[in-house]
Parts: C-alpha cells; structure tokens; sequence
C-alpha cells in the first residue's frame, strides 16, 4: 500500500458511529459542503488534493476498505466522485442497501468503475428475464452472490446458465436464490473439469451429471484439496464403492479430518459399517446412538 494512503487505514474506525441518516446524507448532500467538516477528512494526508479526499471519505463511511479497493482496483484512482455516487445510486435504486456496499464492494472492488449501461444494467436485466428475479428479489440473489454485478452477461452469465441447463439445472429459482456461484464459475476452467474429474474416477458421464444435480455444490471444490484426498480415504480405508458415492455425493461436502475420519474410526473400532448418509448426516447424540444400537 502507498505510505500515503496509510493514514486512511489507521482513522478508519470512527466511522462506525455514524447513523443510517449521516450515510444517506452523503449521497444527497454535495460533497463540498458536508465532508470537509468531517473529522476524517481533517485527518487525511495534507499532500492530497481536495477531490480524493472526498473519495477516500466517502469509501470509507460506507464501508469500504479505501486503502485496498483502491489497490486492488487502481482504476479507481481517477474515477471521478460523480462516478461513485451515480453507481451508488444506481445499485441503490435496485434494492441494494447502502449498508450491503460494503461487504459488496470489498468483496468487488472493480464493481466502483464499471459501467452502469454496459456492465451493470445487462446483469439486473439477466436477473430479471433469464432467471427470472423479480426485481423485489435482486437483493436477495446479489448479496448471495456479490460477483454477479462484475461478471460480463454476454461472456460468462449466459454461457453458465446455457451450459448448467443442458445439463439438467432446470430450476431457475435454485440457481438464483441457492446456488448462484454456479453462473459465475467458468465453463471451461471450472465446471467441465469438475464433471470430467468425476468420469475419471469411474463414474459414467450420466452418473456423474446425476451426482451434481443432486449436490451442485460439487461444482465449487477444488480438485486437490477436497476431491482427491476424500476419495482416496474413502477408497483405502473405509473401502467405499463407487456406487455408494453415487447415492451420497454430499460425502465430499463434509470436512475430511473433523467428520469423515472421526466419525469412521469411531465406527471402525466398535467394528459396526454405517451407511455414509447416517455416518455423516446424523449429530453427534444421534450417531452414539447408532453406534450404541448397532453394537448391541
């Protein structure tokens, strides 16, 4: 981070105090005649110019980590205040709460220079008429899914949602409300190799498109650091089948070391073969239980 904008990081904190009214003033009040007065502004480096104060200040009062975003996002540096305030406004005025921009952007420091007619309206559109989002709802699928305001419509929404659908996801309301990730993963670099992993291992493409529409969360692990060594455990030394994979692909969704493994050698040692949706699904009185009931 440049030494002049670590000031900023240190005075951070007293803009938490601020109401819900002072935030929404920000927007509607010229800056020039509130934010000079601001005890964070006074604060601020005197080496910079007027104009970047007022943006530093106004990142950081609606949440934003001013020192970072403008990092990660150098672009923003000449974004004008204007410019902020209009996409503000604008992701405002499709139910976005101003208390959501900050998470929201931190997690999409691009989302402050993009373009509201070419880049943010065609998303909104895409909620509204390929996913079919009432407009009530945006909220509701992009504090969900943040990356969905900065993903291109025409080069990755539509090709997921193309791709996801030839493949059996025929429930819109899932894809927008539970699993929106999806649409913004790539087809190419992630999806595909998620289906072509599961081939490898044995499993026929239709099994293996079975198992992600049943647990679509499957299409968001990472290969080497869920996939393999869960399915090597299970193999070596729960000696699982494939077809038990099949019925239960949730088993990649519980943690290896504090789940599987516990719950496996607890039952190994008892010498008591736990179907894996009991195994792993059931809480930990349930499972004492089972263990308790099938030893008898």
């Amino acid at each position: 981070m440049p030494p002049s904008l670590r000031p900023f990081m240190r005075v951070s904190s007293p803009i938490v105090v601020m109401n819900s009214e002072q935030r929404s003033n920000l927007f509607t009040v010229k800056p020039k005649t509130v934010l000079h007065h601001h005890p964070l502004y006074q604060s601020t480096h005197s080496n910079l110019s007027f104009e970047f104060k007022e943006k530093i200040l106004c990142l950081e009062i609606i949440g934003v980590d001013s020192g970072r975003a403008l990092s990660q996002n150098p672009s923003l540096h000449a974004a004008s205040l204007d410019s902020i305030h209009a996409i503000v406004s604008f992701l405002q005025s499709k139910g976005i709460h101003l208390k959501d921009l900050g998470r929201i952007i931190g997690m999409c420091p691009s989302l402050l220079t993009s373009d509201i007619k070419s880049e943010l309206n065609p998303v909104f559109n895409f909620l509204a008429y390929d996913l079919r989002v009432p407009e009530q709802n945006f909220r509701k699928v992009i504090t969900k899914c943040p990356r969905l305001l900065v993903s291109s419509v025409r080069d990755q929404l539509k090709p997921a949602l193309f791709y996801l659908q030839r493949l059996g996801f025929e429930d819109l309301h899932a894809l927008a409300y539970q699993d929106p990730i999806l649409l913004v993963s790539s087809v190419e670099k992630t999806l595909i190799p998620k289906l072509d992993y599961l081939v490898s291992l044995g499993f026929s493409k239709a099994d293996a498109v079975e198992m992600v529409l049943r647990c679509p969360a499957l299409f968001t692990f990472s290969v080497d650091n869920n996939f393999k060594p869960k399915f090597e455990y299970f193999v070596e030394e729960m000696k699982g089948t494939l077809e038990e994979l099949q019925q239960f692909p949730q088993y990649f969704t519980f943690s290896l070391e504090k789940r599987i493994m516990p719950r496996h050698m607890e039952a190994a040692q008892r010498g008591v073969k736990v179907p894996l949706p009991l195994l792993l699904k059931s809480t930990d009185d349930e499972f004492t239980e089972l263990l308790l009931w099938q030893g008898a």
